[in-house]
């Protein structure tokens, strides 16, 4: 078993928090070197700050799609690549994104399966979920996943091995509700190249004392020992 990505997202129930840019010097102390946000919380003119900020930090820079409507979503995807970010994880609009995406250095990780609420839900069968996962990934500039897992009601941890042993040649990201430890060690045994967490971290959900800097080094030493 590999070890995943640890991708902190500056967000609480799927919005980035206001105080993010703030976070970021404690995430950079602790060796985080892969931080994110939501498209929807702060107005651009924040957002280019925060991910001016992260990237200064030495981090990559993920921005999560959770725009559901046609419009906002490719608003989204407009201003992920005006902010130059590394990662466009999300979003559903798979084919109108790769047209605006063409050309950038961008990895794009759309969500498979569908999508629903905001915080957002993944909906339908497993073998609905793998399909859409196979299809994804055999379009081209599409580089990965992001997988709303634990927004899933059924069997999470066989819907993560199925959906990454039939993509087995692409990356995929857990993202969503990843707030206990045995969550995050279901998702490595699965075979996820990464995950998410947000709000978890931010509200103190893990075994550790609750300042964020605790926090995350418990999620850390837990990445560790996989």
């Amino acid at each position: 078993m590999s070890r995943p990505e640890f991708i902190f997202m500056l967000t609480r129930h799927d919005r980035t928090v206001e105080n993010a840019a703030d976070l970021i010097e404690t995430a950079r102390v602790a060796g985080v070197r892969h931080i994110g946000f939501k498209d929807i919380g702060l107005p651009f003119a924040e957002l280019q700050t925060l991910a001016s900020t992260i990237r200064g930090a030495g981090a990559k820079t993920y921005l999560e799609v959770v725009s559901l409507d046609r419009d906002s979503e490719l608003r989204s995807i407009q201003a992920g690549i005006a902010l130059g970010v590394d990662y466009l994880l999300g979003g559903t609009h798979v084919d109108e994104a790769l047209k605006l995406l063409e050309g950038t250095s961008i990895r794009y990780y759309p969500f498979p399966g569908r999508i629903s609420g905001h915080p957002s839900l993944l909906e339908g069968t497993e073998t609905e979920i793998v399909r859409s996962a196979v299809d994804l990934v055999g379009r081209p500039g599409v580089h990965g996943l992001d997988l709303l897992a634990y927004r899933f009601v059924g069997n999470v941890p066989k819907l993560i091995r199925q959906v990454c042993a039939a993509v087995s040649n692409k990356p995929v990201i857990v993202a969503g509700s990843l707030d206990r430890t045995e969550r995050i060690r279901a998702t490595a045994s699965a075979g996820a190249a990464g995950f998410t967490i947000g709000t978890a971290l931010l509200d103190g959900a893990f075994p550790a004392l609750p300042d964020l800097a605790q926090q995350i080094g418990y999620v850390q030493t837990i990445v560790r020992q996989l």
